[in-house]
């Protein structure tokens, strides 16, 4: 009997084969009940919930009067509102602000605000516009009695009222405030709106012109910054060529002892621009001599092909046979053959630009600007001869720059490399 129970509750449907599985599951619920012989809905669901109109009453609305305290002429206006705010204040009534102007007496500004360029009822008249036009000063400008006073600027009444603001602001302050007292430099505002007038009133020759000269410029300090850059890596070159060879005579006189490690630490270390920089196999396992000698993926096409020329040249075998002392000897050679190699290049890159400068200057001298220079790099009259940075100021209005040389690097170096 109790199998039986086990079983009759643990008994499931399944979907029958053929039947979708959403078509099936609207058959039962969770609670495996039959299902329903008539469509009911008793949750709400995804569908819009219905309007609960209540039983109460409507509150009504009235057609009413009201007035803008914002207005000072007392017109009237009507608007709809509900019955229970009838006689409140007008709600948009709280927006209406207004710029809060000083008011002065006749004893302050006789003894605080008098100005000989100013009469006391032309300050009274801009005061007054102040106030109508809530410090809108270009519509100032425009309403001001320039008939009866004299001609304003808009910096003018500006630096007028905000001087008298400020003074109002000292006198009345009480001891030891923090006062935010509002300053305006009329000679500033001025200068920019004659610069902005200057600017707008360009034409378009000129327009073009500074276009040209900006363009001219980003290529001058392009140019500065590779120079910058070619100068760096020459240095760290002759930095690692010494450095290189320091080492190798330290390693000769020195013992051929084990020194601690905290020695070999203090060594300079040279940088990973010199030559080849061969990867130690510190790992586990047997390794081949062949593979150190194996050059790294660092070391582009262009180099391994020079230096295979190079080798070759000086009748040094490619494939040595790799005992522990010939693969030191030959990685090192190798190392100082890429060294020489980039210090080849930078010498031609060198060479290649000292051609550009002295061309340049050249036509510098021709366009009369500066002297042209002699062998010695002095003129002729006995004085230094100017820099070309100092020439090529000097003649910017008639020649910002000369493109071209008898000899491009790719000729400068294979000049370099035949010597």
């Amino acid at each position: 009997q109790k199998k039986s129970k086990k079983s009759s509750e643990t008994l499931t449907f399944k979907r029958p084969e053929g039947m979708h599985r959403e078509v099936y599951a609207l058959l039962y619920s969770d609670k495996k009940d039959a299902p329903p012989l008539l469509p009911s809905d008793t949750t709400q669901g995804y569908r819009t919930v219905k309007a609960k109109l209540g039983s109460k009453k409507v509150r009504p609305w009235k057609w009413m009067p009201f007035t803008n305290p914002a207005r000072k002429d007392g017109a009237m206006f009507y608007h709809w509102r509900r019955a229970a705010e009838e006689g409140k204040d007008y709600p948009f009534a709280r927006f209406n602000k207004t710029v809060q102007v000083p008011v002065y007496s006749e004893q302050e500004y006789q003894m605080y605000l008098h100005d000989d360029a100013w009469t006391k009822a032309e300050t009274d008249h801009l005061f007054d516009l102040a106030r109508r036009f809530d410090l809108r000063f270009v519509v100032i400008h425009d309403r001001y009695d320039h008939q009866q006073f004299k001609k304003r600027s808009v910096e003018d009444l500006k630096e007028r009222y905000y001087h008298i603001c400020a003074k109002l602001a000292n006198i009345r302050a009480a001891p030891g405030t923090d006062l935010k007292i509002p300053v305006f430099d009329a000679g500033h505002e001025r200068r920019r709106k004659e610069q902005l007038e200057r600017l707008y009133n360009r034409t378009p020759e000129q327009v073009a012109e500074e276009e040209y000269l900006i363009q001219e410029l980003r290529k001058i300090e392009t140019r500065k910054k590779e120079r910058e850059k070619r100068t760096q890596d020459l240095q760290k070159l002759i930095t690692a060529a010494d450095t290189t060879t320091e080492q190798r005579r330290a390693e000769r006189k020195a013992p051929k002892k084990k020194l601690p490690q905290k020695k070999e630490t203090e060594k300079p270390a040279v940088p990973e621009t010199a030559g080849i920089k061969f990867p130690d196999f510190k790992s586990a396992g047997v390794t081949l001599r062949s593979q150190r000698m194996k050059l790294p993926s660092s070391v582009g096409q262009k180099k391994i092909k020079a230096l295979e020329q190079m080798l070759m040249e000086l009748g040094v075998d490619l494939n040595p046979m790799p005992t522990e002392e010939i693969v030191q000897m030959f990685n090192e050679l190798r190392s100082d053959l890429v060294l020489l190699y980039e210090l080849k290049q930078a010498f031609a890159n060198c060479e290649y630009e000292l051609q550009m400068l002295r061309h340049r200057y050249e036509a510098l001298a021709k366009a009369g600007s500066i002297g042209p220079l002699s062998a010695e790099g002095a003129h002729p009259d006995g004085q230094a001869g100017l820099s070309i940075e100092e020439g090529k100021g000097d003649a910017k209005d008639q020649i910002i720059d000369v493109v071209g040389a008898p000899l491009t690097p790719n000729s400068v170096r294979r000049k370099v490399a035949g010597a």
